[in-house]
């Protein structure tokens, strides 16, 4: 066993949030407190102090915050993260010598003992540390020590005094102080990394005239429609050439028909691979006409990233040596047994040019940033070398701090959390597959209450353009309205495929597979989206909520709440420094109505539990007076199968209300 100073005396222990030693990064966003706890003590009963240490990625001087005691050796200091990039920080803990000298003396004058000496003792310490003082701090601890000296009862209040205690913390050497192992790292995003609504399309189905491949132009004219929903990310599926060999044809036929459009994710052609544009969606300058007129719309356009090559990927002639071949020559296409992906080759990252395949595809990544791009959807990340992952985000986030990454990973869980310490900004997840109230409580409790809440993001999806699951396909209207508000409001961030989303498509290629019938990968499709039936505006509704409430853009404080009914959820979400309450209770019976007393917490919430109060409903504009702890709700599905409740307390009269706002 090997000390470097036998003298520290000092442990600190169980530091939290801490990931894996600090080999990976807790995630925030500017603005947001970051809140450090651990477990402090010394032998003996001397008295300790602790200081949170922090500093910005680049700065060389630590900045410090005493951290205050809790209980049972526990401390706790926070810290506000103010800029994107990152942040280290660290813990520092000493035997306070000063501090363990005034505990004593106060026990000592309280049971009237002598304290000559111990003024004396006091006095020393004060001269110590008065040699690195100067000015008017040396002047004034020169006068506690010539107090101490004198002696009297007035010698001992000086030694006791606030002001002297906060210039001994500042200039008595911090003897033998510990120094925490680990540097701890915060990867600090902006706000729209823990708050954004996405909407997915695809560019070549916007045309406003069947059998016409759309374009960049087209997409264009959609914006007010996006927008009008409330979405501020629109995400693009692949906007590259198209593999012509082998190409897919309709509902993933492998004998596609000559004038088959493929799939957008077989990318790579004569025309060029993952930095060219596919010819009939128009030009660079057209997409970066694109780019710039979303941002007037406050949308971000969020690209697709499939590091996977078509058969006539320009990568496939000039890099061969990028995929594995197999022993009749032939390149390994891509499979997920028994599935086959032959229009797809799959990047070998055993390869050993693999210093020249990660620099180029870094260089993918940063030719798309400078169009314009800071948000990329990550299509099968854990299918690619982990380090390629850590080391890519890391080279990019270093020049470019906005930029977001979705992973899009739907496998096992260690993976998945796995692919968020690596730097992946938010993640994708099992939401799709989460049914019932008690898987819901369940995975929502493992992603807000757990370690996971410091690595992952959660970005909800009811649906995708491989994703329809059984529910939808069962049950119809009130599931896509159900499943909506549930991703909308249990989740900071969440998305939908659309237009199949508000126009309600639900028709499986086969009874019992999640595949859509007819699916959008393999075809040009027209949208008529002014049918009668969609749920744009009830879309529109819910996202506006969103923005209105500052609880529910944020994934903690979720609290689920009792109601004895499994085919009713409820839940809260609270802001305590904007005030903001979001009670929401949905239906998950699709097909009847449901009732049940839902309990609310009335004294964390602040309410006279003898007082009526008023919920009012943001989604149907109901006002409802409640009294008490538990009150009554009943949701019809084929009306509207949730509330979104906000509250307002009972002020002054029966009529005088005040919101949680």
């Amino acid at each position: 066993m090997r000390f470097e100073e036998g003298r520290q005396r000092v442990i600190i222990e169980r530091v939290e949030p801490e990931i894996d030693g600090g080999r990976y990064a807790i995630k925030r966003v500017v603005g947001e407190r970051v809140v450090v706890e651990a477990d402090v003590f010394t032998d003996g009963h001397d008295a300790i102090s602790c200081a949170l240490l922090y500093r910005k990625q680049g700065e060389l001087e630590w900045h410090e915050t005493p951290m205050e005691f809790l209980v049972n050796d526990r401390w706790r200091a926070e810290l506000t993260v103010q800029e994107m990039g990152r942040y280290y920080y660290s813990i520092k803990a000493w035997v306070d010598r000063f501090k363990s000298w005034s505990r004593d003396l106060v026990k000592r004058v309280e049971a009237g003992q002598d304290v000559r000496v111990d003024r004396l003792i006091g006095a020393d310490l004060i001269d110590e540390a008065r040699e690195h003082a100067s000015g008017d701090d040396a002047a004034a601890l020169q006068g506690f020590a010539a107090a101490l000296r004198r002696g009297g009862d007035d010698g001992a209040q000086q030694g006791l005094s606030s002001a002297l205690a906060a210039l001994m913390a500042r200039y008595l050497d911090q003897r033998y102080a510990v120094m925490y192992d680990h540097e701890l790292p915060v990867t600090v995003d902006r706000e729209r990394a823990r708050f954004s609504t996405w909407y997915e399309l695809f560019p070549r189905s916007t045309s406003p005239v069947p059998n016409r491949h759309g374009t960049f132009k087209d997409v264009e004219a959609r914006l007010p429609y996006i927008a009008s929903m409330g979405f501020d990310v629109l995400y693009l599926p692949p906007i590259h050439p198209i593999g012509r060999e082998l190409r897919k044809g309709r509902n993933n036929n492998p004998n596609g028909e000559p004038d088959a459009p493929g799939s957008p994710w077989a990318i790579g052609a004569a025309e060029g691979g993952h930095k060219a544009i596919h010819p009939e969606l128009g030009t660079l300058d057209d997409f970066r006409h694109l780019v710039q007129k979303a941002r007037e719309y406050g949308i971000d356009i969020a690209m697709d990233i499939a590091f996977q090559c078509a058969p006539d990927h320009p990568y496939v002639k000039e890099h061969p040596e990028w995929f594995r071949a197999r022993p009749d020559g032939t390149i390994q296409y891509a499979e997920n047994p028994p599935k086959k992906y032959q229009d797809i080759y799959p990047f070998d990252f055993e390869t050993t040019k693999w210093r020249e395949l990660w620099q180029e595809l870094k260089s993918v990544i940063c030719f798309w940033i400078e169009q314009g791009v800071t948000i990329f959807r990550v299509d099968n990340p854990h299918t690619k070398a982990f380090r390629f992952w850590e080391w890519a985000i890391d080279e990019i986030k270093r020049s470019h701090p906005e930029t977001i990454f979705l992973s899009e990973a739907f496998t096992r869980p260690k993976v998945m959390y796995k692919l968020a310490k690596l730097g992946f900004t938010q993640s994708y997840t099992y939401f799709a597959w989460r049914n019932t109230k008690w898987e819901l409580t369940q995975y929502l409790t493992e992603l807000t209450q757990t370690h996971l809440h410091d690595i992952c993001r959660p970005n909800f999806w009811p649906n995708t353009p491989d994703i329809l699951t059984e529910q939808f396909q069962i049950d119809g209207r009130a599931t896509f309205m159900t499943r909506l508000v549930l991703a909308a409001t249990l989740a900071a961030s969440y998305g939908i495929y659309g237009p199949v989303y508000e126009l309600c498509i639900n028709t499986p290629l086969i009874h019992g597979k999640e595949e859509y019938l007819d699916s959008e990968k393999y075809e040009i499709k027209h949208w008529d989206l002014d049918q009668p039936y969609s749920l744009k505006e009830f879309i529109a509704r819910v996202n506006h909520i969103r923005r209105q409430s500052p609880a529910l853009q944020s994934n903690q404080n979720l609290r689920f709440l009792d109601i004895q009914n499994d085919q009713i959820i409820a839940y809260i979400k609270y802001t305590p420094e904007h005030d903001n309450v979001i009670l929401t209770i949905v239906n998950l019976d699709p097909h009847y109505t449901q009732s049940g007393w839902v309990g609310l917490p009335l004294d964390d919430l602040k309410i006279d539990p003898h007082q009526p109060f008023q919920v009012h409903d943001l989604l149907t504009d109901m006002r409802y007076i409640w009294n008490g702890p538990y009150n009554y709700v009943e949701l019809n599905p084929n009306v509207m199968p949730a509330h979104i409740f906000t509250i307002r307390r009972r002020v002054r009269s029966e009529h005088d209300f005040e919101y949680f706002s």
